[in-house]
């Protein structure tokens, strides 16, 4: 019964957390969408027909299988080189690989235009160099904008997941390799990779899920020509009102993201065993730098530029806009309202209401998370593995979808300001869950033993020695949660009340508005939200490599 009653304590306030805002939302949708007055102002719902869903579920599946083949053909090598930590090139390269993931999906959009839009900096160079009247790169609403932004946001996902397991394992197995004869190449393809296989498929698994459920990328770079689900959820849902058919939509993509996650949370108990990180750490800056070793930093650290241009570009933009010269005209327009903006709010107000929706969802997603990993850690068996990707199916639920659960069941709570940062929470607790869960399982069984022989109670021993080993897990935990509250776009952009902007809204209101003075306006904001999550991510990549699960 003490066991039984200490998985109830860690799991209780998950549970009635996703009890109340993530299962409940989604009930009363689906009783809205298909109960018998489901039908607003005397309309007619058009359930989609099979072609349609199978037109739209291939679109979504193949780009997400081709997003995912491109995010580990760029990951996997970098991870390879990332696996020692051994140089300040690249500690610089895992700090601007980490900061494309928590980018707001406008962010990301205007960075795309900004780099290879008509008038993006690489078509305005080639016009220069060539003597070109036609823009050379049409890539804006293609097939293959759509792949690169996808690869931008996730290769980070496959270079911290493969990299973090990867340098975990002992280097003394390729040592041996070595001295038995085996080549370079030999030891890579026959010792380490096999062993990094798990991890590499789990982040596979992982950059399927957040590519099935993109919105945003899709639907700004892509246009009106492609649709994924996420994108049918939001146009059935807001711009027909046609909620039965939103339904419908939203429980494939609950099963599709179901099965995923099952696969993945199996994987990564495969390699979520204990590690003696001490062996690692030992062997990791024992080899002598040569020629080569620069050689290969120099390579990675370029790798490692070219795919955050993007936001090099958006830079060197927000400090040109219509203008030749350099200037910081955008940026002292961010220290005064605009009398035609449609928010209630300054956007210094903006970027105050981030930092406090931050700070909560840090605070509740951790709150949450620490519960999660102590319940599927004190609840082996079946029940763990069936709960284990329960507790990550808001990662990949359509915001919108709980977005307008939210309108629906929240009640008065749907115009507090508090309801922003439970949804941050929601979305972020599954990645504080990832990143605390494996750092228990490596915990050795010993410790809690001696603790108890030496006379500790329970609470005793998670306090003096569980919860230090953990904490610095928890403070990555904490960093990932801000950042990725800073950059929440999607669930935002329903529940936020207009005086209480955050600034991927003020960002996205500004890009929706004409003129150079609004753009410009929108790019300094970008950089700034850039700034705020780069130094996020600096602050996470200064603690030990032992815990750089994610």
């Amino acid at each position: 019964m003490n066991g039984r009653l200490r998985v109830l304590v860690w799991a209780l306030p998950p549970f009635i957390f996703l009890g109340a805002f993530y299962f409940l939302p989604l009930v009363r949708i689906l009783v809205t969408a298909l109960g018998p007055d489901r039908l607003v102002g005397g309309g007619q719902a058009v359930l989609p027909d099979w072609r349609s869903l199978a037109t739209v579920l291939g679109f979504t599946t193949w780009q997400a299988l081709v997003s995912t083949a491109a995010s580990l053909v760029a990951g996997l090598p970098l991870a390879w080189w990332l696996r020692d930590h051994g140089s300040r090139l690249q500690s610089v390269a895992r700090l601007l690989l980490t900061v494309p993931f928590v980018m707001p999906v406008v962010v990301t959009a205007s960075a795309f235009v900004a780099l290879m839009g008509p008038s993006g900096l690489l078509n305005r160079w080639l016009m220069g160099w060539f003597d070109l009247s036609v823009p050379p790169i049409q890539l804006m609403h293609t097939f293959g904008i759509i792949i690169l932004a996808h690869v931008f946001y996730n290769t980070s996902v496959v270079v911290r997941i493969v990299s973090g397991f990867w340098s975990q394992q002992d280097r003394r197995l390729a040592d041996a390799a070595g001295t038995l004869g085996a080549t370079a190449w030999r030891t890579l393809v026959t010792v380490e990779a096999p062993l990094v296989l798990p991890a590499a498929v789990s982040s596979a698994l992982l950059v399927f899920l957040f590519c099935f459920s993109s919105f945003g990328v899709v639907l700004i770079l892509g246009g009106l020509r492609f649709s994924t689900l996420e994108v049918a959820i939001y146009r059935q849902a807001v711009s027909y009102f046609n909620l039965p058919a939103a339904a419908v939509l939203a429980l494939v993509q609950l099963a599709v993201t179901f099965t995923a996650m099952s696969l993945y949370t199996r994987l990564q108990r495969l390699h979520a065993v204990p590690q003696k990180v001490e062996a690692t750490e030992q062997f990791a800056d024992d080899e002598p730098r040569t020629r080569g070793h620069w050689i290969r930093d120099g390579l990675g650290t370029v790798a490692a530029l070219i795919l955050v241009s993007p936001l090099a570009a958006l830079t060197v933009q927000s400090f040109s806009v219509g203008t030749s010269e350099w200037n910081l005209v955008n940026y002292a327009g961010l220290l005064q309202g605009r009398a035609d903006s449609a928010f209630l709010a300054s956007p210094v107000e903006a970027v105050g209401n981030s930092v406090r929706n931050a700070l909560a969802t840090m605070v509740i997603s951790l709150v949450l998370g620490i519960g999660m990993a102590y319940t599927l850690f004190l609840m082996p068996g079946r029940a763990g593995r069936w709960l284990d990707p329960v507790f990550l199916l808001p990662l990949g639920t359509s915001a919108v979808t709980l977005g307008l659960g939210y309108i629906i069941s929240m009640g008065p709570l749907r115009t507090s300001p508090l309801l922003v940062p439970a949804a941050h929470a929601l979305i972020a607790s599954p990645l504080v869950l990832r990143v605390i869960l494996p750092a228990l399982r490596r915990l050795q069984p010993g410790l809690r033993q001696a603790s108890g022989v030496l006379g500790a109670t329970p609470r005793q021993t998670w306090w003096r020695v569980e919860l230090p080993l953990i904490l610095p897990a928890c403070a990555v935990a904490s960093v990932f949660a801000f950042a990725v509250s800073m950059g929440e776009f999607g669930a935002s952009l329903l529940i936020a009340r207009p005086e209480h902007p955050t600034m991927p809204l003020m960002i996205f209101g500004l890009l929706g508005r004409p003129g150079l003075a609004n753009l410009g306006q929108a790019q300094a904001m970008s950089v700034v939200l850039m700034a705020v999550t780069g130094a996020s991510m600096f602050a996470l990549d200064r603690l030990p490599v032992a815990i750089r699960e994610f």
